[in-house]
C-alpha cells in the first residue's frame, strides 16, 4: 500500500529515523546523540543513482561529511552503500569512489563501514572489502546479515582479516534458498553469527532492536569478559530509544545510525516495506502523537 500513500505522509512516518535532507540536519541529530553519551554513524542516502556523475557526487558528499565531523567535533564515523557509489554501474568506478572516501577518512583518523545490501551485491561487496583491506586500508569495516544462510561461511572466509563487522538481522526480501524465513530461525542465525565472529577475534557491532537479542548479546559479551571498547551495540535513529538509553546507562557503547539526504523518499519506502515491524512501530507512535489520548481512550 505504501507507494499509493501521499509523499507528505510517508515523510511523516519516516522522519523519526531520517535526520532530514541536509548534512546540517544530520549534524543536529549526531550532536544530540553525542550529548546523550551515544556514538553515531552518518549515511548519505543515494541508492537511486543511475549515472557516473551521481555516484561521484555521493563520494564527494561523504568527503564533506568527514570535514564536517572534524569541524564540529562530532563523535561519528560513516556508513556507505556501494550501489550509491556506483557498484551497479561499474565495479572500478565504485572502487575509485570508495577509495577517495577512505583516503579522506584515514587523513582524519576516522572509519568507513560498508553497508550490506540485497543478495545480488553480496559477492562484489565482500570482494571489494577484501581487496581494499589487502591494499592497506585498515579503517574499513563490513556488514553481515544473520538471516543469510551463507553468513557463517562468509565469517570464516574473512577471518584472516580480523574484520570489524556490524552484525544485523537483514531486511531485504530474499528467497528461502538464500535466507532463513522464520523469526526464530533468524534469531538463531544472529546468535550463531555473533559467537563465530567473536571466536575469530572480530570487533562486533551488535545491530538490533530485538530486546531478546540485545539481552543475549549482553550475556555473551559478559561471559567472554569483553571490555567496553571491544564491542558495541547499534540502533537506527528514532527506533527503540528506551532500550538504547538503557544500554548507555548500563555502560555499553551504543552507536546510532543517522541517514540524511535528498533521496529520503525511496529509502523510506524500502525501509517501511522491507521491515513492517519498524513501519508499524513508527506509524503507531506517530498516530499517538497526532491523536492524544483522552479519558483513557483514543
Amino acid at each position: 500500500m505504501l507507494p499509493a500513500v501521499p509523499k507528505p505522509l510517508v515523510h511523516m512516518l519516516a522522519q523519526r529515523y531520517i535526520a532530514g535532507p541536509t548534512l546540517a540536519d544530520a549534524c543536529r541529530e549526531v550532536k544530540t546523540a553525542n550529548a546523550q553519551g551515544k556514538l553515531a554513524t552518518i549515511d548519505v542516502l543515494g541508492e537511486e543513482i543511475t549515472r557516473d556523475d551521481e555516484a561521484r557526487a555521493i563520494a564527494g558528499a561523504y568527503r564533506d561529511v568527514f570535514q564536517t565531523i572534524d569541524r564540529e567535533a562530532l563523535d561519528s564515523n560513516v556508513s556507505v552503500k556501494l550501489t550509491a557509489l556506483g557498484l551497479k554501474l561499474d565495479y572500478d568506478l565504485c572502487r575509485e569512489n570508495l577509495e577517495s572516501v577512505l583516503r579522506e577518512a584515514a587523513g582524519r583518523n576516522n572509519f568507513v563501514r560498508i553497508d550490506m545490501e540485497d543478495s545480488s551485491t553480496t559477492d562484489d561487496t565482500l570482494r571489494l572489502y577484501r581487496e581494499l583491506r589487502e591494499s592497506g586500508y585498515e579503517n574499513l569495516g563490513i556488514v553481515l546479515q544473520a538471516y543469510l544462510r551463507r553468513t557463517l561461511d562468509d565469517i570464516r572466509s574473512l577471518a584472516d582479516l580480523r574484520p570489524s563487522v556490524r552484525l544485523c538481522k537483514g531486511i531485504y526480501v530474499e528467497p528461502p534458498e538464500l535466507a532463513y524465513q522464520g523469526y526464530e530461525e533468524v534469531r538463531g542465525g544472529f546468535l550463531r553469527g555473533l559467537e563465530e565472529l567473536l571466536d575469530v577475534g572480530c570487533y562486533v557491532a551488535i545491530a538490533t532492536h530485538d530486546e531478546w537479542l540485545v539481552s543475549e548479546g549482553r550475556r555473551i559479551v559478559a561471559r567472554r569478559g569483553l571490555g567496553r571498547e571491544e564491542y558495541e551495540f547499534q540502533m537506527l535513529l528514532g527506533v527503540a530509544e528506551p532500550l538504547g538509553n538503557r544500554l548507555v546507562r548500563e555502560g555499553h557503547r551504543l552507536r546510532i545510525y543517522v541517514p540524511f539526504g535528498e533521496h529520503w523518499y525511496g529509502y523510506s519506502l524500502r525501509r517501511l516495506q522491507e521491515n513492517p515491524r519498524i513501519a508499524g512501530y513508527i506509524a503507531a507512535d506517530t498516530f499517538g502523537r497526532l491523536v492524544p489520548r483522552r479519558n483513557g481512550s483514543i
